[in-house]
């Protein structure tokens, strides 16, 4: 009785044992397999030269390249460095034209998604899900910076090329990108037609 108590211990035992290793040879599986993650907004390539000597931004994107499709431990791998490189990009002096509080707050959000990302390697049980789930927070955010960039510099052209003083015709340039040049012209030379009228009446009173 007592051999056959033992035996049933070590049988036991050994199933556990066995259960565990398939276990972990699963998990490891998964986080081994390549998975395809969100994509992220470019600058518009006719925008790209404004952008050019900010070194740090382009640094970031061609990292983010890597986490485009990957594997959950190909991410890990490469996270302790992409918090490196997003914190330059913090850190960094930004070109006049994005020194903009809506530049830096959209910079600050990926910076700590990287921090998370990084957190992540310290946690044995992590699974394939959520490291996933991480890079596209990370995609996403890099995406709404480049989507900022993009508009300060449609605005900016757009201001270039109507090459007019917005304030002489009282528009409000905060809402400029719904306004069209065309009808903007318009207003300007309804302005010049109606102004030699107003100083014939001057002089007639």
């Amino acid at each position: 009785m007592r051999y056959c108590l033992l035996i049933l211990m070590v049988f036991l035992s050994c199933k556990k044992q066995v259960q565990e290793v398939t276990k972990n040879n699963d998990e490891n599986s998964v986080l081994s397999v390549v998975k395809k993650h969100h994509d992220f907004t470019m600058v518009i390539p006719s925008f790209k030269k404004e952008v050019e000597d900010w070194t740090t931004l382009q640094n970031t994107e061609d990292f983010l390249e890597r986490f485009k499709k990957g594997s959950a431990n190909e991410i890990l791998s490469n996270a302790l460095e992409f918090k490196t490189i997003s914190k330059a990009l913090k850190d960094s002096i930004k070109p006049t034209l994005f020194s903009l509080p809506s530049v830096e707050a959209r910079i600050n959000i990926l910076y700590n998604e990287s921090l998370r990302l990084a957190d992540m390697t310290y946690i044995p049980a992590i699974t394939a899900d959520e490291v996933h789930e991480q890079t596209n927070k990370i995609m996403d955010a890099f995406s709404s910076i480049n989507s900022k960039i993009n508009t300060v510099l449609r605005k900016k052209q757009f201001e270039d090329a109507i090459d007019i003083d917005v304030s002489f015709i009282g528009l409000d340039t905060t809402k400029i990108d719904s306004v069209s040049k065309k009808a903007i012209l318009e207003k300007q030379k309804d302005k010049k037609d109606i102004q030699p009228i107003q100083e014939q009446l001057k002089k007639e009173k």
